[in-house]
């Protein structure tokens, strides 16, 4: 009788022991470095950038931007690109 009760605590036990061991943890990595970045300090903003697409041209500022932070307390960062029709010189 005494089992009967047990048996169903023990499966829940088991359950959250198998569900907990199978947790995802997270990866703050990135394939592109040069767009997400972990750190205190805040990565310098590259310079500004004028391309050629032959019949205009596109200015490039690219900016850092906090986004947030990982579970040790570091800063995460991440690119912003901003493009504007600018003329050719």
């Amino acid at each position: 009788m005494a089992f009967r009760r047990f048996l169903p605590i023990l499966g829940l036990v088991t359950l959250m022991t198998g569900c907990a061991g199978g947790a995802i943890a997270p990866n703050y990595t990135s394939e592109n470095p040069d767009i997400m970045r972990i750190g205190n300090e805040r990565p310098a903003d590259p310079q500004v950038t004028t391309e050629s697409l032959g019949s205009y041209c596109v200015k490039v500022t690219e900016t850092w931007r906090e986004e947030g932070k990982t579970p040790d307390g570091q800063k995460l960062w991440a690119l912003n690109t901003q493009r504007n029709v600018v003329p050719c010189n």
